[in-house]
């Protein structure tokens, strides 16, 4: 049976919604908690203690231990200050857990820079600022488990969201490279994007009223605790979660076309009449780096 006895998580934006979820389950199951949250509002502004103290306050009640933290994660101060109160309270992190986020939802032609600077900053170098700072304790433990929160929004596209696409998206590159520089320290580092009813998404799955409660939060943290879990050898994966779904998702790379080398260099002509050939998924290759990318094409140049 999976359990986090002995080891120390820390969940970001763990105030409401999904962090709560996660850090309850993670105290549930007997990881000590680090609750950090800033206590804001959607889109960032303002802020206050009441939403992690009484996650807090719910965890202790029922015998857990956790501690409140409230720092942004959008500074390499806060970051550093987050993963410090780990190491303050309990003498060690073990768990990352980057959840915290804001929306500012306009379309492209509207939004302004300050708008893409903030979602940027809370999404994507939030978890930077927070991984960066546990990594090294990670590497020296030769143990750590990240995991961070991406978006369909990111991955397949979602109108008025260029900012937190392009932010959600950006996590994934993240894992993608951590799970390499991770793997000989036994560091693994995974994705989520997640299908559920919070109050960041009430306008943006407006659509599902008849399965609102299929899509709680609750229905998400359970991925996010095996991802989390010693027991997971996983690396590098992205995983839709929500409605008790659990999917894998993939970048994928097909076959493609060549043009033979002896045939002259590559021209605007043979892009066109070789489109089909180019996007056919038929026998794709699901790569583990960038030199799974070469290892494809060397073959097809020296036959």
């Amino acid at each position: 049976m999976i359990d986090f006895k002995n080891r120390v998580a820390v969940v970001t934006g763990a105030g409401g919604g999904l962090g709560k979820q996660h850090a309850l389950l993670l105290a549930e199951l007997g990881a000590a908690v680090v609750v950090n949250d800033l206590g804001g509002a959607v889109d960032g502004t303002g802020a206050g203690s009441a939403a992690a103290d009484e996650v807090v306050a719910t965890i202790t009640d029922s015998g857990g231990a956790a501690v409140a933290e409230y720092s942004s994660v959008a500074t390499p101060e806060g970051g550093a200050a987050i993963i410090q109160k780990a190491l303050d309270e309990f003498g060690q992190v073990d768990v990352v857990i980057n959840n915290a986020g804001i929306l500012r939802d306009k379309s492209f032609g509207k939004i302004s820079p300050i708008e893409v600077e903030l979602v940027l900053d809370v999404h994507l170098r939030g978890a930077f600022y927070v991984s960066m700072a546990a990594f090294g304790h990670m590497k020296q433990q030769a143990y750590g488990r990240i995991v961070v929160t991406s978006s369909a929004s990111g991955l397949f596209g979602n109108f008025g969201q260029t900012n937190y696409g392009a932010a959600k998206a950006g996590l994934v590159g993240l894992i993608k490279v951590l799970a390499l520089e991770g793997a000989k320290y036994n560091i693994k580092a995974n994705a989520i994007a997640p299908i559920a009813t919070t109050r960041m998404t009430e306008g943006l799955l407006s659509g599902i009223d008849g399965f609102r409660d299929l899509f709680a939060p609750e229905q998400v943290s359970p991925a996010v605790a095996y991802l989390a879990s010693e027991d997971c050898d996983l690396t590098g994966e992205i995983w839709s979660v929500g409605g008790g779904t659990v999917s894998r998702i993939f970048i994928g790379l097909t076959q493609g076309y060549t043009k033979p080398p002896g045939e002259g260099p590559l021209t605007v002509a043979d892009i066109e009449n070789h489109l089909s050939e180019i996007r056919s998924p038929e026998g794709y290759i699901i790569p583990d780096n960038s030199s799974d990318e070469f290892s494809k094409i060397v073959p097809k140049l020296s036959s």
